[in-house]
């Protein structure tokens, strides 16, 4: 519990409002997931809450980051620079707080999903969209739905994302295709 208290007081020396309430949302629904879906409840509090832990770090900080540790980028996410802030909270997990590779690739993949992702990955998913202070018109059917089964919810929030960027005429990331795929092939 001591590492989720200096995680949470790092966070809130260091995030917006916002933002940090949204983690503690995101840090909530992780652990009710890791209980229904009989996951580690602690692991999941701690990757809920780091989940967005370089979300409001600037661009070329993110930049010089990416450099000095190796991470691979591709070309959606240097077009889509939002999408960066995964792919460094999870280094920065690991090298801050030593997150376990598992842990890391759940915060990896919170943005567009994983056609590999483990339960925790798909907790840290679906909570990073449901919890309590997301609210748009799909949103009490998307928690529902994530306390029967992982792969529908994350299907229900695919599409559902899916759809809001082809409105938006934004571009969408392979991995998220990817993962729509699979889930819809194992049904």
């Amino acid at each position: 519990m001591e590492k989720l208290e200096n995680i949470q007081k790092e966070l809130k020396e260091n995030l917006s409002e916002e933002r940090y309430n949204h983690s503690i949302g995101v840090m909530k629904m992780a652990k009710k997931l890791a209980k229904k879906y009989n996951q580690n409840e602690n692991i999941a509090e701690l990757t809920g809450l780091a989940h967005d832990l370089a979300k409001e770090i600037p661009l070329e900080e993110s930049i010089k980051y990416i450099k000095e540790n190796n991470i691979q980028i591709d070309e959606i996410e240097i077009k889509n620079p939002a999408l960066l802030h995964a792919k460094v909270g999870a280094v920065m997990a690991k090298n801050k707080y030593g997150f376990t590779k598992e842990m890391q690739n759940a915060i990896k993949y919170h943005t567009t999903a994983n056609a590999n992702m483990d339960t925790l990955a798909k907790i840290i998913y679906v909570a990073d969209k449901t919890e309590e202070n997301r609210d748009f018109e799909e949103i009490e059917t998307l928690r529902s739905l994530a306390m029967e089964n992982l792969d529908e919810a994350i299907l229900a929030i695919l599409a559902h994302d899916i759809k809001k960027n082809i409105n938006k005429k934004r571009l969408i990331h392979l991995d998220s295709i990817l993962t729509w795929n699979k889930l819809l092939e194992k049904l």
